[in-house]
């Protein structure tokens, strides 16, 4: 009996070793499982932008490491930023659907056009700037857009899809009905360095551009403005950055810490613009005087805000123009969940 004994009890304490054993190896599972889930968001942000200062928050997003600080403070592992460079919105978008991009940013028609493409499977993530945009050119017998003729090209950063060219739509459509067509066909696709120096070298006659680079054309006096976006939008969103849902939904860390990286970069712009000038400068090379810079940022029509402004008003336009089949209801369904409490338009 005794013997029986003993060797019930050691079969118990086997047992309980066992089941604590198994207990251990769940919970270790367990924690492989939250550490995969945490693995599985990339490690690579692919980000694209342009030219000029109104992607001056991701410029110092990455001069200041700010993207990386937020990574590290979700706890995700180290995550490479790869940054391309394009002219218009046209080839983002392209390159966002066919998952080469993560992440674009630009004027806010591409970003209209692309959501109504993809029935709402892309919207805004933040707003980046808010500036006006000029319509230069060295004619001189042009003074308004009505003189310009079939010999004359302006250039812009995308044909009918970008800021400028719903502008100059806009604009245009006040003086007749046929006007918009009949400037839209003068207006050719190049990036904004390109066509400062194509303006200034006579290979153009006009550029619809933004700053830096309209003011640095104005500075030689062949150039003068035909037309100023204020004349038309008043204050608006010039720049935003967007993406698409499938990725937000499979990366809502890196999502978020792109965010917050941006919202703290556009705080440090708004405290202090100087240090924003010289991270800008630094970053793209530019060799432009600081105070030529600060001057643009200090400006009063000027401003960095992570809040869209007249998305709707734009949108409602472009369905006219009949660039987008879909409008939005309201300016929230371009935009992600995030943006939705902000004193937008």
């Amino acid at each position: 009996m005794q013997m029986n004994r003993s060797v019930l009890v050691g079969k118990t304490i086997s047992r309980l070793r066992w089941i604590r054993r198994a207990i251990l190896l769940g919970m270790a599972g367990m924690l492989a499982v939250s550490a995969s889930a945490s693995a599985a968001e990339v490690d690579k942000l692919r980000i694209a932008r342009q030219f000029g200062i109104g992607y001056l928050p991701l410029v110092v997003m990455k001069g200041e490491h700010l993207f990386e600080k937020h990574a590290k403070r979700l706890g995700l592992g180290p995550v490479e930023l790869i940054w391309t460079d394009f002219a218009g919105g046209a080839n983002m978008n392209d390159a966002l659907l066919s998952g080469s991009l993560d992440i674009a940013s630009g004027g806010v028609p591409p970003l209209v056009t692309l959501w109504s493409r993809s029935k709402g499977q892309v919207k805004i993530a933040t707003a980046l700037s808010e500036m006006p945009l000029l319509l230069n050119t060295t004619d001189p017998q042009v003074r308004s857009i009505k003189d310009f003729n079939e010999s004359h090209k302006i250039a812009l950063p995308a044909v009918r899809t970008s800021n400028q060219a719903v502008i100059l739509a806009m604009a245009a459509d006040k003086l007749g009905p046929d006007e918009a067509e009949r400037l839209g066909r003068l207006t050719v696709s190049m990036s904004h360095p390109d066509a400062a120096i194509a303006l200034l070298n006579g290979q153009i006659a006009a550029h619809f551009t933004s700053p830096p680079f309209q003011y640095q054309e104005l500075r030689d006096p062949r150039v003068h403005t035909v037309l100023s976006s204020k004349d038309v939008m008043g204050r608006f969103t010039f720049t935003v950055a967007w993406s698409t849902v499938k990725f937000r939904e499979t990366n809502p860390k890196t999502y978020e810490a792109f965010v917050a990286a941006i919202q703290e970069a556009i705080e440090l712009i708004n405290s202090d613009k100087e240090k924003a000038a010289k991270i800008y400068l630094q970053e793209t090379g530019n060799k432009e005087s600081l105070e030529f810079l600060l001057q643009q940022l200090s400006a009063p029509d000027v401003a960095f805000s992570t809040t869209p402004q007249s998305l709707k008003r734009y949108a409602s336009y472009m369905r006219e123009l009949g660039l987008i089949k879909t409008q939005p209801e309201r300016w929230q369904d371009l935009a992600f969940e995030n943006l939705h409490d902000a004193p937008g338009s």
